[in-house]
């Protein structure tokens, strides 16, 4: 069976960038659909080579040179970071035509090791993309929608998401693969990623010996969700170093699994929480690793808070990423305990964003964004209160509740 196509906000981006760079470098976690995007999109007259089969990587290896000469531009080389020695040759190729725009299109799941080897060989010869999983605007086929805060966006005009659909699009997360085939078995999907996840992409960075610590930690991680994470409490819960866990957070940062949310710093005369907050990326990896399968227990249970500020942050990566753009989010924490669940930095400005579980909104609940904006004054836009219901209401003077489908 053939899955329909998804189409996703990075499109007009990577074919400005194809047409504009004689490389383009599409990272992103496994499965989210990075070749689908490029075949798509260039697979009429581009060339096509994985790097996957043992194969071929042996003949990219041992043959850099001829395996170029037998695979010329216009062509797109998939999973790249198996062969990372490919790319200075890449660059000789480049450097033959440098005027010639989207010569190379390269897929990488392993950040890290990618940007490393780029920065040495493609530097100002490639534009770096990176595709996540899918966004509830593509999903729901709305992918050029506008965050709150942009112009032109007009409320009501999305699609509604009942509270019961929105949980169960939570739980089974946002893989292209579980939206396009909705009869697709969720547990065992997940099941099968992490393992895979686990055998190629951590078995090949060597800060991971023991994978079957490491699948306890990913357990360990799930429950800590969206609070401020003690590597120092992580390390003894789990009985290893310190340097173990930041190492581990490392590779599943490298490889797109986890949002690493750091405080935003200012000074304005408080005492400011230091530590960051972990996010995972996917809300279904997250429901899968914290052992919930049913929307209303997932909803209800304890939880419900962590797993719909995941939803949130996550939309408003991928919303930003997708179009090429570095996002630039933070979470703001005073030691009094005053906070603020994420803030944007957009245009030198700030928006204050908080995320409640509760569908019934209530001005007491912005009483946090109401603090920042008197901190923060003129560089401050209006904040938002997002929730799982479906009102939208004014919260008193700069901030306005919106339910979770009008983000």
């Amino acid at each position: 069976m053939t899955r329909k196509y998804i189409k996703r906000t990075l499109e007009t981006v990577i074919t400005t960038a194809a047409s504009q760079f004689p490389a383009v470098v599409l990272t992103g976690p496994r499965q989210s659909g990075k070749t689908t995007l490029l075949k798509t999109l260039f697979g009429d007259h581009y060339g096509y080579v994985s790097l996957e089969p043992p194969d071929i990587r042996e003949a990219a290896i041992k043959d850099p040179r001829g395996f170029l000469e037998l695979y010329p531009p216009p062509v797109i080389f998939d999973e790249v970071q198996n062969t990372p020695d490919l790319l200075p040759y890449i660059k000789e190729r480049i450097d033959a035509q440098r005027d010639l725009a989207g010569q190379y299109l390269l897929t990488g799941s392993q950040n890290i090791l990618l940007v490393e080897k780029i920065t040495e060989s493609l530097a100002g010869r490639a534009a770096m993309l990176r595709l996540l999983p899918l966004s509830f605007r593509e999903a729901a086929g709305q992918p050029q929608a506008a965050l709150p805060w942009e112009p032109g966006k007009a409320f009501g005009a999305g699609s509604k998401i009942a509270f019961q659909d929105l949980w169960k699009g939570f739980v089974r997360g946002s893989y292209p693969e579980l939206v396009a085939d909705p009869g697709r078995d969720i547990q065992l999907w997940h099941s099968s990623y992490i393992q895979t996840y686990l055998e190629r992409d951590v078995r090949s960075l060597r800060q991971v010996g023991d994978l079957t610590q490491f699948q306890s930690f990913l357990r360990a991680l799930a429950a800590r969700s969206a609070q401020l994470i003690s590597m120092s409490d992580l390390a003894r819960d789990l009985g290893v170093a310190v340097n173990t866990v930041r190492a581990w957070l490392s590779v599943l940062e490298a490889t797109y699994q986890i949002i690493i949310l750091r405080p935003y710093h200012a000074n304005i005369g408080k005492r400011l929480v230091k530590t960051p907050k972990v996010y995972f990326t996917d809300v279904g990896t997250l429901c899968h690793l914290a052992g919930l399968k049913d929307p209303r227990h997932a909803a209800q249970g304890p939880m419900g808070g962590p797993l719909m500020e995941t939803a949130v942050l996550s939309e408003i990566t991928k919303a930003l990423a997708h179009r090429g753009v570095d996002p630039r989010l933070y979470f703001w924490r005073t030691a009094a305990g005053s906070e603020v669940d994420i803030v944007v930095e957009t245009g030198g400005k700030l928006v204050p964003i908080e995320v409640k579980l509760s569908a019934t909104p209530r001005p007491s609940m912005a009483s946090a964004i109401k603090i920042f904006s008197k901190d923060f004054k003129d560089r401050v836009l209006p904040g938002y209160l997002i929730h799982p219901g479906d009102v939208r209401l004014p919260l008193g003077e700069g901030v306005t509740a919106l339910p979770f489908y009008d983000l």
